[in-house]
Formats: structure tokens, sequence, C-alpha cells
């Protein structure tokens, strides 16, 4: 039998695992793809979308202008159809980006080409076995085996992975179920956005001069697992609208439910989950694509520092402690606006008062920064710790030592923990993966979005994920245990 060798298998090319095995690639990782399908090629749009922060993400790693060229900046963060204006927030990206799932996955496939990283298609997963050193991973149809040091699960709602790893999925059982649909017809209809007391229906521009449709089905349907078939678009066409406006020649015909569920653990042993294998929801609030970026992100980073010695194995173990309760709040903010998209009388009234409510400053900026993905404050424990702690770093311009004009996002286009020296003082010694930095910014304080103005610090650890690490105010306490916490033992003078 065939055994492949890689340090780390990501089964999965979608968003997530292309954005993950990039950023395995820029720590330096051996890092492969299992991906099912032959070709890049993505039926239907899936998600229609990027949010702010995942476009920051984006820009820490120098990408960012390839997907703005390809999308359309405009407001697109909202609460149950109550538009939230991120235009204000403190961010070089003050917006969202339309740009189709399938033009977004292009883009990330056309990086990972660029980053070396192989793909093996037309590949399914059929089981895996993990022991102390590592992973087998077994392909269907005798395709042979791939062993790794780790494997990650980034192959959706139904993973494989997930499921061959003996992870719990709780959660809630669909309470609605959609059809969405690509179609030509003989009948021109009126495009737009409906709601009823049962939910949302909607008629729209598809591509090449077809419609595009989402309507509801019984949510037993969903339950049963039968593809949805055209058929059954018309039918729910006609039910809806009175018409199926002669609709024929479908492009595509898939489903969307509001089953909401989440991995127990995203670490079991040598195999971790990322995506919709750790989480799954509805779509409301264009959550799902953008989370599993975040995901990837968050874990890559982590994982290249283990798999290259840099970092001990329970450095992994801060990629559930870190991730899971952020997915948990935004799968409760999905059922949320699930509910408030129904149109009955005492919906529409709860609606009108939380529409007012988000019509001021304070709530809509919370709001906002929060679905956006600007507000995430990863836990550090101390109550007491400088409010940037834990936060997303701003992406300030900067002035090195040197007389160089930079941003905080282009220090992080190489993937490595940066630590910002903005006193330019002998700092102490860096683990050989931290960059040192001199600079200058001479605001004296810092905007946070959803926080507000914070206390200009002396110095800031990043990590490759842009958030803060380690917060220093005029001296260099509680540096070395944040170095070795999350880059190792420092062990080298600091690099200027």
């Amino acid at each position: 039998m065939q055994v492949r060798e890689h340090a780390v298998v990501v089964v999965g090319g979608g968003p997530t695992g292309l954005m993950l095995a990039a950023e395995l690639a820029l720590g330096g990782v051996d890092v492969a793809i299992v991906e099912r399908r032959a070709d890049q090629t993505l039926e239907g749009t899936r998600a229609r979308g990027l949010h702010t922060r995942s476009i920051e993400l984006l820009d820490q790693r120098g990408v960012a202008d390839r997907f703005l060229e390809a999308g359309e900046a405009m407001q697109t963060t909202g609460f149950a159809f109550i538009g939230l204006d991120v235009g204000d927030a403190p961010t070089r990206h003050p917006y969202g980006l339309a740009l189709v799932q399938k033009e977004a996955e292009r883009l990330l496939a056309g990086w990972v080409e660029e980053l070396g990283v192989p793909v093996l298609r037309e590949r399914e997963v059929a089981g895996l076995t993990q022991d102390e050193a590592g992973v087998d991973v077994v392909l269907a149809g005798g395709s042979g085996t791939v062993r790794a040091r780790y494997v990650v699960g980034c192959d959706g709602g139904r993973s494989v992975v997930r499921r061959a790893a003996g992870i719990d999925f709780p959660g809630w059982d669909a309470s609605m179920s959609s059809l969405i649909a690509e179609f030509e017809v003989h009948e021109q209809p009126e495009l737009g956005v409906r709601r009823d007391e049962k939910g949302v229906f909607a008629l729209g521009p598809g591509e090449d001069g077809r419609v595009g449709a989402v309507v509801r089905e019984d949510a037993a349907a969903a339950a049963a697992g039968a593809e949805p078939t055209f058929d059954d678009v018309r039918a729910a066409l006609t039910d809806v609208y009175g018409t199926d406006f002669g609709a024929h020649s479908p492009a595509w015909v898939s489903r969307f439910t509001d089953a909401t569920r989440q991995a127990a653990a995203y670490r079991v042993g040598r195999v971790l989950l990322a995506g919709d294998a750790a989480h799954i929801h509805s779509p409301a609030g264009g959550q799902g694509l953008n989370l599993g970026l975040h995901d990837a992100v968050n874990l890559g980073w982590k994982l290249a520092q283990v798999v290259v010695g840099a970092s001990p194995e329970t450095l992994l173990d801060t990629y559930h402690a870190e991730r899971h309760p952020v997915a948990a709040q935004a799968l409760r903010a999905t059922m949320a606006m699930t509910a408030l998209q129904r149109a009955d009388a005492r919906t529409e009234a709860l609606r009108d008062h939380l529409a007012e409510l988000l019509a001021m400053e304070e709530p809509r900026r919370r709001f906002a920064a929060r679905l956006a993905g600007l507000d995430i404050a990863y836990d550090t424990g101390d109550p007491e710790a400088h409010p940037l702690l834990g936060r997303r770093m701003p992406d300030l311009d900067l002035t090195t030592s040197d007389g160089a004009a930079t941003r905080v996002s282009e220090l992080l286009h190489p993937a490595r923990p940066v630590l910002l020296d903005l006193a330019d003082r002998d700092a102490t010694p860096l683990p050989t993966r931290v960059r040192r930095v001199a600079a200058r910014h001479d605001a004296a304080t810092w905007e946070l979005p959803a926080v507000g103005e914070v206390t200009a610090p002396t110095a800031v650890l990043i990590r490759p994920d842009g958030h803060v690490a380690w917060v220093g105010e005029g001296t260099d306490d509680g540096l070395t245990d944040a170095l070795t916490t999350w880059f190792g033992t420092p062990a080298v003078a600091p690099a200027r």
C-alpha cells in the first residue's frame, strides 16, 4: 500500500483548509491538503462575503489587495436585517467585502499554490488511526495512506475526521430549512427579500442572467436526508409566490438549515478540527466562512511552532480554549437572528424594539464590532490587565528606528511574532522566532473597537495572528513569562 508522509495533513480544501495550509507553510511546516474535488470548482455561491476582521487577517499576510480587487467593499454587517454600519470603527478596513465563496476560494488556492503546498485531489478520507507519534489517514478507494504528525479536519459539517476521532457534536436540530438554487425563467419575477410568519424567502440576480432563489421547505424534509431536487424548488416557489415563474434549466440546487452544533473538543490527541467541522449554524449574519478563517489563523502559528519544536504540544490546548468560546457566542447570535427573521406580529414587535436599541451609538458599535470580528478578546485570566492584552493589535502607522515607514500589518506578513518596542530600549532576550522591531508612534492613546481609547503602551508582544500577548508599560515585567508561554524559551540576544 502506498504511504505518503507529511508533518501535517489538512483534510478539506475549502476556505478554512486553504487558509490553514497557507499559515502552516509560512511557519515552515511540510503540509499537504487532502481534497475530494478534482479542482477548486464550487457548486453555487455559498458564503457571500468577508467581514472586517477577515480582511485585516488577509492584510496581515500581504494578500488583502487580491480580494479587495475581486470583490466590492460595502457595509455588509447586520443583525436580523437591522443594518450595522462599521464605517466609524477604528480599523484600516471599516467595511465588509461582497465576494462569493468560490471567488474567495480561487484566490486562496492561488496563494497556497504559490507557497508550494501540495493538494492531493480526488481523495476522500475513509478513516484514521492515531498513535503517540502520529496519525494514519486512510484514503478511500484503495488510494493508500497518508502518515502525518498531526491531522486537521476542515472537512465541513459532516466531517469524517470528527467522527473518526470520536468527537461529540452536541447542539440543536434544525427548526427551519431552505432550498437555494439558480435557474432560468420564462416569466421574470420581481426580485427582493420578503419575510412572513415562517421566515425569509428571496429572489435575486444569479450568474449569467439566471435567477437565484431562497425558498423555505419543511424542516422534516432536510432531516430525512434526501438530496433536494429542482422539482422541490419549483414546488416551494409555487407555495410562497403562487407560481414558479416557468423555472427551468437549473444550474444547481442546494439547501441550508439552522441546525446549530459545536464540537465538544477542538482537539483529541493529534487530531484537530477547524471551520464547519468544529461548528455549524444558520447562515444568518454571514459568520461561517469568517469564523473558519479565524480558526485557521489562530491554530496555524501554534501548530507550526509545535511541529518545528519551538513550543511544547501543550500550546495546542490554547486553540480550543480561545476559539471555542468565540464560536459559541457566534452560534447563539445566529440562533437569535434566525428567530428574529420571522415576520409575525410578536417577532416584529421585538425587532422594532431591538432596532431602536441598535440605532443608539454604543449598542450599534458593540454589536457591529462583534459581528465583524473586531471585538474578540482572548481570556488572559487577569482582570486587571491592560485592556489591549488578548485583543487584536491596531494597525498603526509606524516609523522604524532606521526611518522607514511601515504598518503593524506589514510587520506580520511573515507570520512571525513581533516584539514592537516603542521606547527604543534594550529588551529581554528573545526566542529565535520572535522579531524585535524598534519603532515610533507618537499618539498618547490608541482606539480599540468596542472599548474606546486606551493608554498607549511602551511595548507590545504581538502574536502571528495579530493578537497581543504582552503589554509593556515602562518595564519588561512579565515579558519573559509571556515569551515562554507563547513562543518558547528565550535563548538569544535581541535582534535589531
